[in-house]
């Protein structure tokens, strides 16, 4: 059987890349700056057909304008994606780089031509926008329009609004990018060699204590010569954040982050109140692996170990055959789709030096197609990465035809059909498996999964909640202040469970989501539990819930987040819904802890 560095090594992961060409028409060395050119003519001669006629356009009117808007963001958002992806494999190269700020600049000057639409559109009274909504023809938009409504009391003059807009290149852009090219250059010296952080960190699923041990040492070592500056970009994007949220008046500092995802302020308290109401379910989880492991009691660098030390390794290859089976064997739609991203390369894979790390799933437009993002370092939770990264894939190709305004939806529901794929690959593997050892062995490795994604994920959102709050209340926060949230949101969740070493105290420092989207973590945990209600309808309903299951992917955002669920069955309303989808966890939980017995 091949190890992981044969794996690694295999032609077919490394040949793994992105053909980008499509989105820039085929054309790699004038397309890009062609659709800008294009976009930002269009976005000049919108303003001067429509500036100041919002008021006097009807129906029919409203729908042209409409469509113009959806050829301008086809075409700045085909170059934009182009370029961010290109730079997201290599983002040490100074070329891609200049790029990525080029396409920055233009599409912020297309933005701004665009500006007075949506402020004209908002200055409208209710009565007048659901008479022109009530038109024919306007069903592509109607939600985005409708939606973009409920940013009223947030917005500023178009003057102001035009000095936000480009005044944001070289602030919270800037900080971002900045900070992701910082932790992309990051070099982790480990055994006489420097590896990638993406690399050290998935050592961290390693059955050899000692190297996980040494891993997370050495990625401390790693992370310490740049903190101060990441703290320094953390603290300047907060206090950037405070100031926008006080002259747009949101309340806190995560309103902002609930309107744009449709959900209201209660229901998300109802959602990290219900989590952090059941912080019994790692901390019990926790103890029990330490247990299985022979340890006394978890580092945090024992979270991730597999229970058992010969923890298999899969070629590039075999992920994809089992991933692509899967699907086909819940619809064979779903498969055929999934498929096209190996074969037509949608996909790229391997670790590279100076590649962005994780995994995501860029929509890109809906006249191109998505693509996936990965780093494939042959782990069996890789396998399951694979499976998650599709099903956002799925979801953005079943939604194509909605167009540009409802492709996507909220990120509140945008982990539905991740996450589901996800289960569905568990499920497999999980029946698979030939003796309990095994499944006690993979119930871990989902376990490890959920808690990192329902309740790790609440547990940043407070950690982030903390450095926003106490920024505002007192000023710039020194490094130590952060380390102490970081440990604060950290403990309060695991207790007496898990020991945290003093290194441990620096690990906020890498992750993007708190830089690029602030609020963004509570996502996971609202996705992942109603991803885990929906699989729950699909185990008592079986085949006859796979045609509305990929209803609800091919309606993308089309519809308000709660009519989404209701055609598959979930009450998003119900206030008993987040404690549904926790019981599922602790149904995993239980059965782990029986299997446990019984071995």
């Amino acid at each position: 059987m091949a190890n992981v560095s044969e794996h690694l090594a295999d032609p077919e992961l490394l040949e793994a890349a992105w053909d980008l060409a499509p989105l820039v028409n085929g054309d790699e060395q004038h397309g890009f700056e062609a659709m800008l050119d294009d976009a930002l003519n269009r976005a000049e001669t919108f303003a001067k057909r429509y500036a100041g006629q919002m008021a006097q356009l009807d129906s029919a009117g409203l729908r042209e304008a409409m469509l113009a808007l959806a050829q301008i963001q086809e075409l700045a958002g085909s170059a934009a994606s182009y370029a961010s992806l290109r730079f997201s494999t290599d983002t040490a190269d100074p070329a891609r780089g200049a790029q990525l700020q080029r396409m920055q600049e233009r599409v912020t000057a297309i933005e701004t031509q665009l500006l007075f639409f949506e402020l004209e559109w908002a200055a409208l009274s209710d009565e007048r926008a659901e008479q022109l909504l009530s038109g024919q023809g306007l069903e592509f938009c109607a939600h985005h329009l409708r939606s973009a409504r409920r940013y009223r009391p947030h917005l500023l003059s178009e003057a102001e609004e035009k000095v936000l807009a480009e005044k944001s290149l070289t602030s919270e852009g800037a900080w971002a990018r900045l900070f992701g090219e910082l932790i992309s250059a990051v070099r982790v010296p480990l055994d006489a060699e420097e590896v990638s952080l993406e690399l050290a960190l998935s050592n961290l699923q390693s059955g050899d204590r000692e190297l996980r041990r040494r891993s997370a040492e050495a990625v401390t070592a790693a992370l310490e010569p740049g903190l101060r500056t990441r703290a320094f970009i953390f603290n300047t994007l907060i206090y950037d954040k405070s100031v926008e949220d006080r002259l747009r008046n949101y309340p806190h500092w995560l309103a902002a982050r609930n309107l744009a995802n449709e959900a209201s302020d209660e229901s998300v308290r109802a959602l990290i109140d219900a989590v952090h109401g059941r912080y019994d379910i790692p901390q019990r989880w926790y103890r029990l692996k330490a247990r299985l492991l022979g340890l006394d009691t978890l580092a945090d660098y024992d979270r991730s170990a597999p229970l058992s030390a010969q923890e298999p390794a899969f070629s590039y290859g075999e992920a994809r055959e089992l991933v692509l089976d899967t699907y086909t064997q819940f619809s064979a739609q779903a498969g055929a789709l999934a498929r096209r991203f190996f074969d037509e390369r949608w996909i790229d894979a391997p670790v590279r030096e100076n590649k962005r790390g994780g995994a995501f799933c860029a929509y890109t437009v809906p006249s191109v197609h998505p693509y996936v993002m990965l780093n494939f370092t042959a782990k069996r939770r890789d396998v399951l990465t694979i499976a998650h990264e599709l099903g956002h894939g799925l979801h953005a190709a079943l939604a194509q035809p909605q167009g540009v305004f409802h492709q996507s939806t909220g990120l509140t529901l945008a982990e539905t059909a991740s996450v589901f794929g996800e289960t569905l690959v568990f499920e497999r593997l999980l029946e698979a498996a030939p003796d309990d050892t095994q499944r006690l062995d993979l119930l871990a490795d989902r376990l490890d999964g959920m808690i990192a994604t329902v309740f790790r994920q609440i547990a940043m959102n407070h950690f982030e909640h903390l450095v926003h709050t106490r920024r505002r209340e007192q000023g710039e926060l020194a490094v130590d202040d952060f380390r102490g949230a970081w440990i604060e949101s950290q403990r309060e969740m695991l207790g007496d469970a898990v020991q945290l070493t003093d290194g441990y105290g620096s690990w906020w420092s890498y992750i993007p989501h708190f830089i690029n989207t602030p609020g963004y973590v509570y996502a996971y945990a609202y996705g992942q539990l109603l991803a885990l209600s929906v699989f729950g309808r699909y185990r008592q309903v079986g085949a006859g819930f796979v045609p509305s299951y990929i209803e609800m992917l091919s309606a993308g955002g089309s519809l308000p987040p709660q009519e989404l669920g209701a055609l598959v069955g979930v009450d998003l309303a119900d206030p008993g819904f987040w404690d549904a989808g926790l019981a599922l966890v602790d149904e995993q939980l239980r059965d782990a802890e029986a299997l446990a017995s019984r071995l």
